[in-house]
C-alpha cells in the first residue's frame, strides 16, 4: 500500500471535485492517474491494485502501452475473463498516446465495465485531451501526482515515509536526508527505505549522515550554510569537493541564494515588518537564521545578496568560468558576515 503522506502539492492540485492526493486511491471503473512525478505515479497504480486485490485476491492485471497502442486494445484487455476474474487494466505513457488510444478510451468511458477496473497513466501535456476530457467529465476519480520540487514539500514527504514506515526520525535528520538526496524524489524514498531497514529505534541525523555523510558534505546547501557561518576555509572545500564529485555551479548558486532570502525574510520579521506564517517559513528555519543573523549586519547581507546576483548572472552564460564565480561568491559571503 502507499505511503499515507499527502504532499502539499497534492492537495492544492486540480480544481474539479473528483481530484484526490496520489495516496488517497479508491475504486472506480475508470481512474485517471495524473501528474509528473513518476514515482508518485507508480505508488497511485499500486495504491489501486491493492484496493483490487483486497476486493478480490485473483484479480487480473492487464497492462497497455499508449505510444504503441493498436485499435482494439482496450476492449480485448477489458473483456470479462474466460473464468470470471475480475481485471485491471493499467494503461501506461497516455501522455504519448496513439490517436486509436484515444478514440477507443473516449467510447470506453461512455459505457465501462462495472467488474473491471481501468487505471489511465497520464504524466501531463496536451496530448490526448479529448481522452482526458471524457475520463474527467465521467466523474472520474483523478489521483493527482505533481511534481515535488519545494523544499518544504521534500522535508513533508520524506517525513512522510518514516511515518508511514512507523519509525521516528528527528527533523535534523530529514533535514540531512533531503540536503543530500533531494533532486531525486525516488533516491530519497529508497534511502527511507534503507534507514528503516537497516537501523533501530530513531533514526537521527548522525544516522544519516552514517550513510550519506559524502553527499551531504557535497551539497549546495552545506556550502551555503559554512559560508553563512563564516568558514570561509570549510565552505570553499565543500564547494572543491561538490564540484569535483559531479555538482553543476548553477544549483549550487541556487542553494547559496535560497539561504541568504531566508536570512532577509527572517531578519524582516526581526524587524517587525511581517510574520513567519506570512512568508510560509518553519519555526526550525527561523530559530536557525535568527543565530545566524546574530552576526550579520545589513550591509553585510546586502554585500552577500549582489555577490550571489552577480554569480548567478555568471554561472548562466554571463561570465566565463562558472567555477571561479561560484567560488567567489562563496568567498564574499563567509567575508560579509560582520560586516559593517
Amino acid at each position: 500500500m502507499p505511503s499515507t503522506n499527502r504532499s502539499r502539492s497534492s492537495r492544492r492540485s486540480g480544481a474539479s471535485a473528483n481530484t484526490r492526493p496520489w495516496d488517497d486511491p479508491t475504486l472506480a471503473p475508470v481512474i485517471l492517474v495524473r501528474g509528473p512525478e513518476d514515482l508518485l505515479a507508480e505508488r497511485a497504480v499500486d495504491g489501486v491494485l491493492a484496493l483490487a486485490r483486497e476486493q478480490d485476491p485473483a484479480v487480473e492485471k492487464a497492462e497497455l502501452d499508449a505510444p504503441t497502442y493498436a485499435a482494439g486494445q482496450l476492449t480485448v484487455a477489458a473483456s470479462p475473463s474466460l473464468f470470471g476474474e475480475a481485471k485491471a487494466v493499467v494503461v501506461r505513457g497516455a501522455e504519448a498516446c496513439t490517436e486509436d488510444l484515444v478514440a477507443d478510451v473516449v467510447d470506453y468511458v461512455a459505457a465501462p465495465d462495472p467488474e473491471t477496473i481501468v487505471v489511465v497513466v497520464h504524466r501531463g501535456g496536451n496530448r490526448g485531451k479529448k481522452m482526458l476530457d471524457a475520463i474527467v467529465a465521467t466523474g472520474a476519480p483523478v489521483l493527482q501526482c505533481d511534481a515535488i520540487t519545494k523544499d518544504a514539500d521534500k522535508v513533508a514527504f520524506v517525513a512522510g515515509e518514516f511515518r508511514a514506515a512507523r519509525r521516528r526520525a528527528e527533523q535534523a535528520a530529514v533535514r540531512a536526508l533531503v540536503d543530500a538526496l533531494g533532486n531525486d524524489l525516488r533516491e530519497l524514498a529508497a534511502a527511507c527505505s534503507q534507514l528503516v531497514a537497516d537501523t533501530a529505534g530513531t533514526i537521527s541525523a548522525e544516522t544519516v549522515d552514517r550513510y550519506y555523510g559524502g553527499r551531504v558534505e557535497a551539497t549546495g546547501f552545506k556550502v551555503a550554510d559554512a559560508a553563512v557561518a563564516g568558514d570561509a576555509g570549510a565552505a570553499v572545500a565543500l564547494l572543491r569537493h561538490a564540484l569535483a564529485t559531479g555538482a553543476d555551479p548553477v544549483p549550487v548558486v541556487a542553494a547559496l541564494a535560497l539561504r541568504l532570502r531566508t536570512l532577509a525574510r527572517v531578519a524582516a520579521i526581526r524587524g517587525g515588518l511581517t510574520t513567519a506564517r506570512e512568508l510560509g517559513l518553519q519555526d526550525w528555519q527561523v530559530r536557525n537564521a535568527q543565530r545566524d543573523l546574530s552576526r550579520w549586519t545589513p550591509e553585510g547581507l546586502a554585500a552577500a545578496i549582489s555577490a550571489v546576483a552577480q554569480a548567478d548572472a555568471d554561472v548562466k552564460g554571463g561570465g566565463r568560468d562558472p567555477v571561479y564565480a561560484v567560488e567567489r561568491a562563496v568567498l564574499t559571503i563567509a567575508r560579509s558576515g560582520g560586516r559593517s
